[in-house]
């Protein structure tokens, strides 16, 4: 009977059980690992799928997903990892309703990185499955905004706050400025002050800052602009005082203290400094990994360009939850970290002085000391104003600069030219070097043109002068003499004369902190070629910083000194070794100065009393065809031996518009005159 009983009991229990349905139990430490997984891979999506009902009342899914993603972005966050307890299962008390989970978080940011402790809170629900008599027990997220940063709240958002990184100065060897962070003057409109007379100031205003007056009505229609705020129209160089005054008169007008980008030696160093602007889509392009933003400023051409990285510094941030009562706390920062001073070995009275003297030719000048390399002066004529393109050109400033068939854009001190005569003393020195010529060897040479033999056909050598026969290499150097080097070269041969061309470093590239192309020997194919090019015609094709430094060769026994610009590079180094013996150097150095002492020297012009030059005329006619009359520039390069501070090689374009080729030759003894 008690058997019965008991089975009777155990038979109502189950249909008790039945009748009320089954209850499956997750342990809540797998919502949890599930809900870091999705973290750790920002699937925000499927993360609010495992927030708690009451979460869920109060934020969206859309909402949710929406504000992680938008937080994420922001912040550029990388590496993220976000770990959870080890635990696989825990032990719950009876009718236990929430349990909390400690995790980590690590992210790096665009700002740097975050990392944080904090607790998690599960809570238990209880689900209708499918079917109405099944039930879950589950434990799902009791989320809030804390988990995304401990110290967010509901209501909470995220600011930025930059502070923008100085950029360093270019300075000259001396500490003055080339390039630096200055005082211009922002004109803006007050429409108040303007009342009434609205249309006559704007027009005013646009003709004297060159800009179209539409622009300025849409300045002044922002939505932004009050009556008596002062709206920004353009940036000035506050330099102009005629032109500030000027403004100044107009109805309306107040000016501002504004910082900008200048440049005090302006159009005599535009194309050493460059100049900055406003980045473009382009140069965000160009640079993926540099992190610009449409606000900011980057080098667009000249050393501003070839230092960005230096100069340009990282902006500081500063990221904060903002509370809804104005109340912030920081979250990370990044300090700011301004741009580097570059000084360099250029001299800011030489640089001015060079180009004063340039300024009304089509050329370039460059100087450096022969001793230590250091460059004191890179001119380029004509140039372009770097303040007006730093502030922003007008449509007339551009049009000026890109309708000028001088091409101001133009950077000449470091392309290449063919150098003409001035490359003779490189031939010389490598016919010394194998002994193919001695300073008493002579040639019989008589008229004023030379060929091989009659292969040649109408290909003739031609020589300005004929000075009679016999001609040494001392004579054939103060006179120029194109056959003598053209027979010298046959006499040594293609291969002897490339080789001693890339003793000399031809066709390598230059180590020099303002980029410069190498110089080229071009194809020899030919007996008529290699006698071009032995007095730097043919294809033979030189920079004038690579000019400049070979002759240093000849102040430092025969070796090449490294050219140098920035100032912390080691001086006095050499590039290359014995390009000449110590004897072969003298002797060439002697033979130049006769250039300019001897009274039929080709470069007798620059003759100064009390101040000896040792220097080499040139004349590049660049042509189609034999026969035809080509362009000519004019090439000079020369320095004081006994006083060896100075070197300037000069080459003047197109010397048919401004003279002949002694304009090089002139110009040089200016500048010594000045700077001696």
């Amino acid at each position: 009977m008690k058997k019965y009983i008991r089975i009777l009991l155990v038979a109502l229990m189950s249909l008790l059980l039945a009748s009320c349905g089954s209850k499956e139990e997750v342990n809540p430490i797998e919502p949890f690992n599930e809900y870091i997984e999705l973290w750790n891979n920002k699937d925000f999506n499927q993360m609010y799928d495992l927030l708690s009902s009451t979460a869920k009342e109060q934020i969206s899914k859309e909402d949710f997903t929406e504000k992680y993603t938008k937080i994420y972005e922001d912040l550029e966050i990388d590496e993220l990892q976000v770990k959870g307890t080890k635990e696989q299962e825990v032990e719950l008390e009876d009718e236990q309703a929430e349990i909390s989970f400690p995790y980590s978080v690590n992210m790096e940011t665009f700002a740097g990185p975050i990392a944080f402790d904090h607790e998690v809170k599960l809570v238990k629900e209880e689900i209708e499955k499918e079917k109405k008599k099944d039930t879950e027990i589950s434990w799902k997220i009791d989320w809030d905004a804390s988990l995304i940063f401990p110290e967010m709240e509901d209501g909470d958002k995220l600011v930025f706050n930059t502070t923008v990184a100085k950029r360093g100065d270019i300075l000259d060897r001396n500490g003055i400025a080339l390039a630096e962070v200055g005082q211009a003057l922002q004109i803006g409109l007050v429409p108040a002050d303007m009342e009434g007379k609205e249309d006559d100031s704007i027009k005013k205003v646009a003709k004297l800052l060159d800009i179209a007056p539409e622009s300025i009505e849409k300045e002044l229609n922002a939505n932004w602009v009050q009556p008596d705020y002062f709206v920004p129209i353009k940036t000035i160089s506050g330099n102009d005082q005629d032109l500030v005054d000027k403004l100044i008169a107009v109805d309306g007008v107040r000016t501002m203290s504004d910082e900008a980008r200048i440049y005090p030696l302006g159009e005599a160093a535009a194309h050493l400094t460059g100049n900055i602007g406003t980045v473009t889509a382009d140069d965000i392009e160009a640079n993926p990994d540099a992190n610009y933003s449409n606000n900011d400023v980057i080098g667009k051409r000249g050393l501003e360009k070839v230092l960005e990285d230096r100069l340009r510094g990282e902006n500081g941030i500063v990221v904060e939850i903002q509370k809804e009562n104005g109340i912030t706390k920081s979250l990370v920062e990044k300090p700011v970290k301004n741009g580097e001073n570059v000084q360099l070995t250029i001299d800011f009275d030489i640089q001015r002085t060079v180009y004063e003297e340039m300024k009304d030719v089509v050329g370039s000048a460059v100087v450096l000391h022969p001793k230590t390399g250091e460059t004191l002066a890179l001119v380029s004529t004509p140039a372009f104003d770097p303040n007006a393109l730093s502030l922003g050109a007008t449509q007339n400033q551009w049009a000026e600069i890109q309708d000028n068939p001088d091409l101001p854009l133009t950077i000449r001190f470091n392309k290449t030219y063919a150098p003409g005569s001035v490359f003779k003393p490189l031939t010389a020195a490598i016919a010394l070097n194998e002994k193919k010529v001695d300073w008493n060897q002579t040639i019989n040479i008589s008229g004023l043109t030379w060929q091989k033999d009659a292969t040649w056909g109408d290909f003739r050598i031609k020589r300005v002068s004929d000075y009679g026969a016999p001609v040494n290499l001392e004579k054939a150097l103060i006179y120029s003499d194109n056959i003598f080097f053209a027979q010298t070269a046959l006499d040594l041969g293609k291969d002897a004369f490339i080789k001693g061309l890339k003793n000399f470093g031809f066709e390598e590239e230059i180590p020099y902190l303002y980029p410069t192309v190498e110089s080229h020997i071009g194809t020899i194919d030919s007996d008529g070629a290699l006698a071009n090019s032995s007095f730097g015609q043919g294809q033979i094709e030189m920079s004038l910083i690579r000019l400049a430094s070979t002759y240093t060769a000849f102040v430092n026994k025969g070796n090449m000194i490294q050219p140098i610009l920035d100032i912390n590079e080691e001086k006095s180094q050499v590039w290359k070794k014995n390009v000449v013996s110590e004897q072969g150097a003298t002797n060439i150095t002697n033979a130049l100065r006769k250039v300019i002492t001897d009274s039929k020297g080709t470069g007798r012009a620059a003759k100064m009393d009390g101040y000896p030059l040792a220097a080499k005329t040139g004349t590049a006619e660049l042509k189609m065809e034999q026969g035809e009359k080509g362009i000519e520039n004019g090439t000079f390069v020369a320095f004081n031996p006994d006083n060896p501070e100075l070197l300037i090689a000069m080459i003047v374009e197109d010397i048919g518009k401004v003279g002949d080729s002694a304009v090089a030759v002139k110009k040089s003894k200016n500048l010594f005159e000045k700077l001696k």
